[in-house]
This record gives C-alpha cells, structure tokens and sequence, in this order.
C-alpha cells in the first residue's frame, strides 16, 4: 500500500488518555494540551473504518 503525503493519524496522551488526530507531516510529536505529556501514535487512520 502507497502511503500519502497527508495522512491521518491518531495521538493519544498515555497519562491522561486524551486524543487527537493530526495530518502527517509533522515535525515532531506535540505535548497534550491537558497535561503536557509528549504524545504517542496510537493508531494510522489509512483504512477506511465503519461502525
């Protein structure tokens, strides 16, 4: 699978557990806004989920 230039991704907060998603590319991994821990990938939104 070719991956894009602007893909989502799914950030989550490991203290607090709060989420965001963000386009990549992005020079680095933002802080939480809640707590101001360093984020971390939590899941590649490439494939197309329905609920």
């Amino acid at each position: 699978m070719k991956r894009g230039k602007n893909e989502p991704i799914e950030l989550i907060c490991l203290k607090c557990r709060y989420t965001e998603i963000v386009y990549l590319p992005i020079d680095d991994l933002p802080r939480c806004p809640k707590c101001n821990t360093p984020m971390s990938i939590s899941e590649l939104l490439d494939e197309g989920k329905s609920y």
